[in-house]
C-alpha cells in the first residue's frame, strides 16, 4: 500500500471510531442545519477533527479541505475529507454511511479511501495501481445494456430549481433501466460502481469531498466518470456520471436529451 494511502486509511479508521462510538446515542447528539436539508451533528465535527489530526501529524505542510472545517494551508497536496457521508442516514439510524478521504496533487486525485464502518468495508485506490475492497481487486460490472442496469442516484433536494428538470431525466431512466436506488451516500454509491454492485450513478450539486475518492475508485476499477454536460468542471460544479464503459455513453445521452442544468458557457 502506498505510504500516503496508508495514512489515509488510518485517518478514516479514526473517524470511523467516532462514528461507531456515538451510534447508539444519536438522539442525544447536537444537531444543527448548515442549509436547507443539510444537517451537521457533533459526530461530523469530531470525526473530521480525528481524521485531519491524523493526516496533519504525517503531512503538516499539506492543505486540508474538510466538509465541516473548510480549508486550511496552501500546498500542491490537498486532502479532501468527508467525515460522515450520509449524515441524514446516520441521524435516522439508516445503515448507509461512510468516511471519504482523497488526496489531490495539482488538481488530480492520487489516493482514495471510502470506508463503511458499519460493514467494515474498506475501499481504496492509488492512481495507476487499481482499486481494492479489503485488499481484493475491484472491477466494474460487465453490464452491456442500460435495460439490464441497476443504477443509483441522489435527489437534488437542496436546490429547488433542479428538482423538476431532474425528475424528467429520472423518469427517462426509469423507463430504460432494470431499477434505480437512492441511498443517501454518494461516496458509497461510487464505491459500489467500482465494486460492480451498481452499474452506474448520477447526481447533481455534490461537493468535492463527496466525490473525489469515489471518482478515483471508479476510474481505477475500469469505469468512466465525467460531468454530464460539455464545458462543465466536475469538481467545481459537482454534477457527475459514473458507470461501466458499455452503458456510460447511453447515460450521457439520456441526460443530454433531458438536461437538468441550463449552461451559459
Amino acid at each position: 500500500m502506498h505510504p500516503m494511502l496508508n495514512i489515509a486509511v488510518r485517518a478514516a479508521r479514526r473517524a470511523a471510531t467516532v462514528i461507531l462510538r456515538n451510534i447508539e446515542r444519536v438522539d442525544a447528539l447536537e444537531v444543527s442545519l448548515k442549509g436547507r436539508r443539510d444537517y451537521v451533528c457533533s459526530v461530523d465535527r469530531d470525526a473530521e477533527t480525528a481524521a485531519i489530526d491524523t493526516l496533519r501529524a504525517a503531512y503538516p505542510d499539506h492543505q486540508f479541505l474538510g466538509e465541516e472545517s473548510g480549508g486550511s494551508g496552501h500546498s500542491d497536496f490537498v486532502w479532501l475529507i468527508d467525515p460522515l457521508d450520509g449524515t441524514t442516514n446516520y441521524l435516522h439510524g439508516y445503515p448507509q454511511v461512510a468516511v471519504s478521504i482523497a488526496l489531490e496533487f495539482r488538481g488530480e486525485v492520487q489516493q482514495a479511501v471510502v470506508y463503511d464502518p458499519l460493514r467494515d468495508e474498506l475501499f481504496t485506490a492509488t492512481r495507476g495501481s487499481g482499486a481494492q475492497l479489503n485488499n481484493r481487486r475491484l472491477r466494474v460490472s460487465h453490464c452491456r445494456s442500460l435495460e439490464t442496469a441497476l443504477l443509483a442516484t441522489g435527489f437534488p433536494l437542496r436546490d429547488d430549481r433542479l428538482i423538476e428538470p431532474y425528475l424528467l431525466s429520472f423518469a427517462k431512466f426509469l423507463h430504460r433501466v432494470d431499477d434505480v436506488r437512492q441511498t443517501g451516500s454518494a461516496a458509497l454509491d461510487l464505491a459500489y460502481v467500482a465494486a460492480g454492485r451498481l452499474d452506474g450513478f448520477w447526481e447533481f450539486g455534490l461537493k468535492p469531498w463527496d466525490i473525489a475518492a469515489g471518482l478515483l475508485l471508479v476510474q481505477e476499477a475500469g469505469g468512466l466518470v465525467s460531468a454530464p454536460y460539455p464545458g462543465q468542471n466536475l469538481m467545481r460544479q459537482g454534477d457527475i456520471v459514473a458507470a461501466t464503459p458499455k452503458i456510460f455513453p447511453t447515460m450521457l445521452e439520456v441526460l443530454r436529451e433531458h438536461p437538468v442544468r441550463v449552461l451559459t458557457s
